[in-house]
């Protein structure tokens, strides 16, 4: 290959590597960090990682170090001191993103309850112009979760019911945590006004999408519980969904919502 060829070459593959980010945040994952950062990379497209840990004591950031040295400017981490919950960890994600030039971000769990082929499916769709948002959804062709508990499937479901009720969203899964976003509805979206932090973050940022008149569109996918690791589902969190819905769609009355489309 000419100097000339390889250097095309090399700078449109620097440039599909600076196209899109996934977000990992963790706390306690060192058993599943290392495992889903190479499922990552090894997908046919290349994805970046950015891994937003915060002070997990079981060493979790040592391990995504080792990952960032084996991977230089494919993995990159965020060490965070405290424990300030999922919704902050995205926001500081989403802005490193913005910051560093990516035009698709990604949030994804590190517990491989999201398989990481699915990635390719959000991806598809939001660079082919079908959407701003991609969501992979449990519950647009029915109930679509593996090894949960009954009781916790029925609870997910129709939380997201209740969500669509309250909101009006036409998002079967509203509180999916499996998404891509097209850089423009991040650049919209005032993130420093961001107000929930647990799962209602979920519902905050679609609901925020589609009042800017953003396209969204779910992708079917499976869900698959952790074998690994801990949840971090609390009451508490789930307390603040349910609430938080109803604060959501009383501010949306007194807010504008520019057009970001």
């Amino acid at each position: 290959m000419s100097i000339y060829y390889r250097s095309i070459f090399e700078t449109l593959f620097t440039t599909t590597l600076n196209n899109a980010l996934v977000i990992i945040p963790t706390y306690n994952e060192i058993e599943n960090i290392s495992d889903i950062i190479d499922a990552v990379l090894a997908l046919e497209t290349p994805l970046n990682v950015l891994v937003v840990d915060d002070n997990s004591p079981d060493g979790t950031a040592g391990v995504v170090n080792q990952k960032m040295g084996d991977h230089p400017n494919r993995v990159f981490l965020i060490e965070r001191k405290g424990k300030h919950g999922l919704g902050t960890a995205y926001i500081a994600g989403f802005n490193w993103g913005l910051a560093n030039g990516y035009e698709y971000l990604f949030e994804m769990d590190a517990d491989f309850s999201h398989n990481p082929y699915d990635l390719l499916k959000l991806y598809e769709a939001c660079s082919k112009g079908d959407c701003h948002l991609a969501i992979g959804s449990r519950y647009v062709t029915g109930v679509n979760v593996v090894n949960w508990p009954m009781s916790r499937v029925l609870m997910s479901f129709f939380a997201s019911k209740y969500v669509r009720f309250i909101t009006g969203m036409p998002i079967r899964d509203t509180t999916a945590g499996f998404k891509c976003f097209h850089r423009k509805v991040l650049e919209t979206i005032d993130l420093s006004k961001i107000k929930f932090v647990g799962y209602a973050f979920q519902i905050e940022m679609k609901f925020k999408t589609w009042k800017h008149g953003f396209k969204i569109k779910e992708i079917p996918i499976i869900f698959t519980d952790r074998t690994r690791g801990t949840s971090k589902m609390s009451s508490g969190i789930f307390k603040e969904a349910v609430l938080g819905v109803i604060q959501l769609k009383v501010n949306s009355w007194f807010t504008r919502y520019p057009s970001g489309r």
